[in-house]
């Protein structure tokens, strides 16, 4: 069993590591004045008065994005296991990084990336696909890579005049041929669940096999994906097959799954200030509901501020910055969007090695296999990046029509 003080840090101290950021020693600070958010209602009168902005008023939108994640047989820590997405590092990611510099993520991976030289982000999840391992092949190499890939494909896209944009099932394509070209990698495949995010606040995502995602707004899910799979536990996958499992497959019978980009779903979202965006591997969702994703995010975003109950229903802090953005760069920072990934991946790994209550996956393998006695949740990797919505648009300009 996991350690409750090593696992987890109870969900207090996180709002208090954050609350405490946010408290200054002058009583005339801004950031004291911060505290009293003025709140925006997400009312349908008031997004209507807010798309009639005045001309020259331009809606823009950031994303400030965090990653935890745990290998499957590895303890939880929730100070390492995390990943903080700087905006403005300019830095270009590796191409291809060794395996020595891989995060301790198992076989599942994640990048984050910007769109080349606009504000837009590109972020995703690959989950290796562990049967490879009966053959001797690290599932690890393939979505690490693939993600590495993707990455530095976002990073370097320059829109040429007139050209397509990036999207999503694009992405995945680049990061595919170029697994599929690095001659290191001679066979494996993962599951993908891409997005870029514009700054106009659209969202496109595509996705195959069981990674997903659940998009949270206002305290309720908005959207989510539906896993795809040829058969329980089976899930569609990009692949390299070697030709020698072809031939095998040929005279032996049998086949070997290799699904292509062109076979994910390709979904298209609005995105709005406060929502939020969790995408995960299926080591979260085998363990956890998207309605348990709701009560964990419920939970901290009212619990420090950043949604706020209301008669009227669930308000939103009109500036999320002072809970997003890192303000000492000395220590590690705290931000809300690493509190929610450290918070569901945690939850998620608790739920996994939890043998007394029925998941998702067992729900699943009590619907095809009734005879089994599989009960608890599924020890897997888990891998979690949250994404927080923050609007940047001319506000002044909005109120003055309201």
């Amino acid at each position: 069993m996991l350690s409750k003080t090593h696992n987890r840090l109870p969900f207090k101290s996180l709002i208090a590591c954050i609350r405490r950021r946010l408290t200054p020693a002058h009583p005339n600070s801004p950031l004291l004045r911060q505290q009293n958010h003025r709140m925006r209602p997400f009312s349908a009168q008031t997004t209507l008065r807010s798309q009639d902005a005045q001309p020259g008023s331009t809606r823009r939108y950031t994303y400030d994005v965090a990653a935890s994640f745990s290998a499957k047989y590895k303890r939880f820590d929730p100070i390492g296991d995390v990943f903080h997405f700087n905006h403005y590092n300019r830095i270009q990611p590796q191409k291809k990084r060794p395996k020595s510099k891989r995060l301790p993520s198992g076989q599942d991976a994640f990048f984050i990336s910007r769109v080349g030289d606009s504000n837009a982000v590109a972020f995703g999840i690959a989950d290796g696909v562990g049967g490879w391992e009966d053959s001797g092949v690290d599932p690890a190499d393939f979505s690490h890579s693939f993600c590495d890939y993707m990455a530095s494909a976002a990073y370097e896209h320059k829109p040429d005049a007139g050209g397509p944009s990036l999207t999503a099932r694009s992405l995945m394509q680049r990061g595919y041929n170029d697994v599929c070209r690095d001659g290191s990698i001679h066979a494996g495949g993962s599951t993908a669940s891409v997005a870029i995010a514009s700054e106009d606040g659209k969202l496109e995502v595509a996705n195959l096999g069981d990674s997903g995602f659940v998009h949270l707004r206002l305290n309720a899910v908005h959207s989510y994906s539906e896993p795809q799979t040829h058969a329980f536990n089976t899930p569609y996958q990009l692949s390299i097959v070697p030709a020698s499992m072809l031939a095998r497959a040929a005279v032996f019978g049998g086949a070997q799954l290799c699904d292509h980009p062109k076979d994910a779903d390709v979904t298209q979202h609005t995105l709005k200030h406060g929502d939020i965006l969790v995408f995960a591997s299926d080591g979260v969702w085998d363990n956890m509901f998207n309605q348990d994703i709701l009560r964990i995010a419920s939970r901290l975003m009212i619990g420090i501020g950043a949604w706020k109950s209301s008669e009227g229903g669930i308000l939103v802090a009109d500036n999320l910055k002072p809970l997003t953005q890192a303000q000492d760069s000395t220590q590690r920072p705290q931000t809300l969007q690493s509190a929610l990934a450290v918070e569901i991946a945690g939850a998620a790994k608790s739920a996994s090695t939890n043998q007394r209550v029925d998941g998702p996956f067992a729900k699943e393998v009590h619907k095809y296999y009734p005879q089994e006695n599989w009960h608890g949740g599924k020890i897997d990797d888990i891998c979690v990046v949250v994404v927080v919505v923050s609007e940047d648009g001319n506000l002044g300009a909005i109120k003055s029509k309201l």
